[in-house]
């Protein structure tokens, strides 16, 4: 893996970033700005939740032109009441270097760069540059496809212009299979950027995740139960009337209720029977992961005598019949074991694009 290779990022933590942190770090405000009085009202109906920053989306890219695209500049003048009359630190998206100078004239807390812009490495190296010489608190979103590199470029090409309150925030991935979300999770691509990157604060976008209000608190908490740092939350006085992604925001009453619900999780215990029975069950996991990887390899000692034999009788390394073959069999005992199909067939997948390898590298 490349993890070697990473850009060492001593990033400032969350706690020191000078906003309200509670257990749990919180933003919560529309998906667009629409008008002084929609924000205020959210805001007002936010006020006192424990909001780390309040959000509103300023300039909304989206894929079809003549669609809303976003209130602009006349709604950094309504965050600014909303920071003053809510006492709540405020926050937006930012596209363009001109969007950055902007926020700096308004005083805006937090900005974040979006999942259309992260993938475009000249166009984040604008915004470094613009944000170059500042102290500026800034998160990054996920590209919108399952690209850890062009996430993690992001986040060192701000490491290198001198910013150090950076975060990033989980918004899910697109997808060409049918899931049950908006954006699929991809859970593991957020663990292994927190692996390679332990340091850095990291938020989850429940909302464009899930696309729909009544999925949300099963995806926030399962975020909380991977000790993410925090939520951004859309939240709109008026759903059902709201300008861009209705169905994906909540009302201020229903964000209270779903943050009563939430259970915040530790990595830690101080309980001496906890640590010993998690020790124990530790040791048994390391030595069956060991026989797991001595099985593995001699299926592959297995596997590479089969290369020599196709070679010797010019037989293709690929065989579609059996791999269908191995996929159901496989599927069936791994159910009778309890395990999902959908874990199965991705572990033989893995397991089987490597018993490739293993074979053509012979044949090399």
């Amino acid at each position: 893996m490349k993890g070697t290779e990473d850009m060492e990022l001593n990033v400032t933590p969350l706690s020191e970033w000078g906003l309200p942190d509670g257990n749990v770090f919180l933003a919560a405000g529309p998906c667009s700005a629409e008008t002084e009085e929609q924000l205020l009202a959210t805001a007002r109906g936010l006020k006192g939740s424990g909001l780390s920053f309040f959000r509103a989306g300023m300039w909304k890219p989206r894929t079809h032109p003549g669609s809303f695209e976003g209130v602009g500049l006349e709604g950094l003048e309504w965050l600014e009441r909303v920071r003053d009359e809510c006492g709540m630190p405020v926050g937006i998206e930012v596209a363009t270097p001109e969007h950055v100078e902007a926020c700096l004239k308004h005083g805006v807390d937090v900005v974040w760069i979006g999942a259309r812009t992260t993938p475009n490495p000249f166009a984040v190296q604008s915004l470094a540059d613009a944000m170059r010489g500042t102290d500026m608190r800034v998160f990054v979103k996920n590209p919108i496809s399952p690209d850890l590199e062009l996430w993690i470029g992001a986040l060192e090409r701000l490491y290198s212009a001198g910013l150090r309150k950076i975060g990033v925030i989980h918004r899910g991935f697109s997808s060409s299979k049918k899931v049950l979300y908006r954006f699929a999770p991809h859970w593991k691509i957020p663990i292994e950027l927190k692996r390679r990157l332990p340091d850095i604060p990291i938020l989850c976008d429940p909302s464009h995740i899930c696309g729909k209000a009544d999925l949300i608190f099963s995806v926030a908490q399962e975020a909380l139960d991977l000790l993410y740092d925090g939520l951004m939350i859309e939240v709109h006085v008026d759903p059902p009337n709201a300008w861009s992604d209705s169905r994906q925001q909540l009302t201020p009453d229903q964000f209270r209720v779903l943050m009563d619900r939430l259970t915040v999780k530790s990595e830690l215990i101080k309980s001496e029977e906890y640590q010993a029975r998690i020790r124990e069950l530790r040791i048994e996991v390391d030595s069956l992961d060991k026989q797991l990887i001595e099985v593995l390899g001699k299926r592959m000692e297995i596997v590479r005598e089969m290369g020599d034999l196709k070679r010797r009788n010019n037989i293709s390394t690929l065989q579609p019949h059996r791999w269908n073959e191995i996929v159901v069999s496989r599927a069936a005992t791994g159910s009778e074991l309890g395990l999902a199909a959908e874990f199965i067939f991705r572990l033989f997948e893995e397991i089987h694009e490597e018993a490739i390898r293993q074979q053509e590298v012979g044949n090399g």
